[in-house]
């Protein structure tokens, strides 16, 4: 039997050298592992591109648990960059229902308590004063209400207001002369003014505009005022833009509107629309500023990150946002309009009641419907 030499001295111990399956799996880790930090690496480095990136060009931050439901009242084209922009600084997960701002909160009336809104946003503040006058909202933190003036928010804190829209009167360059110009709202009865003035009768705006008007002049003068337009041959167009644009091209002399619409319609259609803004005299009602209004709900679950958001719409590059895509006037303290707008000078829906709106809004639909203003 052959036995096998002894070597002298063992060779020195060495670590196990990897079968070949072994070394591929290796390998395989490796690089799933890269693939993995370089996802990780890709997905914090994340930026907005758009409109929202206006408002914050930083990496977007990493998904969160934190959720919000949003009802809005405003247009998805002027608010989704604002929630896009709002997700990825924050993390936060946010969910929209879009609708006309009056139907959301009779939507959010039903639902009650019921409801997954933790946030609503309306255009105009007669549906804020409904839900107000229902008991639906809650209250907007302290810290958050105080970023916009007193006159721009809800005493108790159930709103504040983030941009506004000011009444005007648009009229036409070439047809009406400087000193045929109303200092009030109410001069618009005069025979002078017969059959030159467009009233945008069932808009929202409108219909918000003529119950603050209810509120501070009374059924009778109001009613008596519209009456006498109506006498007085006043022509409905259904909004502001109608009216914006039939005032540029000389088909009606004057009217009633929201103020951004002409500088809107000027940039679109240049040199040949020609209309301007006419601011009526001091304090008159002609000239209130409308806000647009944002709550949290009672109903909320998530109260946080409502008021985290409403502060956000109030933050200097949202505002900014607002003013230089609407041109609507911001309402947070500090932060200042778009260059071609004037200064305000005219009152403010904020220091309405805004439960008198809620309860009043019915009430200015039917006024309005039984004047025959509709028909004209």
């Amino acid at each position: 039997m052959l036995t096998p030499p002894i070597p002298s001295a063992p060779p020195p111990p060495s670590a196990p050298r990897p079968s070949s399956r072994r070394r591929r799996l290796t390998r395989l880790a490796v690089l799933a592992t890269s693939a993995a930090l370089i996802a990780s690496a890709c997905g914090s480095a994340r930026t907005l591109e758009g409109p929202a990136a206006a408002i914050y060009d930083g990496e977007c931050a990493d998904a969160g648990e934190r959720q919000l439901t949003v009802y809005s009242g405003r247009t998805e084209n002027l608010i989704q960059p604002v929630l896009d922009a709002f997700e990825c600084e924050t993390g936060v997960d946010v969910a929209v229902r879009w609708g006309a701002s009056t139907d959301l909160a009779l939507l959010l009336a039903e639902e009650g308590d019921r409801t997954s809104a933790d946030v609503f946003l309306s255009r105009s503040p007669g549906p804020v004063g409904f839900l107000e006058n229902k008991g639906l909202l809650g209250n907007v933190d302290a810290s958050v209400a105080d970023l916009v003036d007193g006159e721009n928010r809800s005493g108790t804190r159930t709103w504040v207001g983030f941009t506004g829209r000011k009444r005007v009167l648009v009229y036409n360059l070439d047809n009406v002369a400087g000193d045929e110009l109303p200092a009030s709202v109410f001069d618009l009865t005069d025979e002078r003014y017969r059959g030159r003035v467009a009233i945008p009768a069932t808009n929202g705006s409108f219909v918000d505009w003529f119950t603050v008007f209810r509120h501070q002049h009374g059924d009778d003068a109001v009613t008596h005022w519209l009456d006498g337009m109506v006498a007085n041959d006043a022509r409905y167009y259904p909004n502001n833009r109608s009216i914006v644009e039939a005032a540029g091209r000389g088909e009606i002399d004057m009217g009633l509107v929201n103020h951004y619409y002409q500088y809107q319609v000027a940039e679109a259609i240049g040199d040949g629309h020609r209309a301007a803004n006419w601011d009526f005299a001091g304090s008159d009602i002609g000239s209130l500023l409308i806000i647009t209004a944002a709550t949290v709900t009672a109903a909320s679950e998530h109260t946080a990150a409502a008021n985290d958001f409403i502060a956000y719409l109030l933050s200097a590059p949202v505002q900014q946002y607002f003013s230089s895509e609407t041109l609507e006037y911001p309402l947070a303290a500090g932060v200042a309009p778009a260059d071609v707008l004037p200064a305000l000078v005219g009152p403010e829906v904020g220091s309405i009641d805004f439960d008198s709106l809620g309860e009043g809004f019915a009430r200015s639909t039917e006024i309005i419907e039984a004047s025959g203003i509709l028909n004209e």
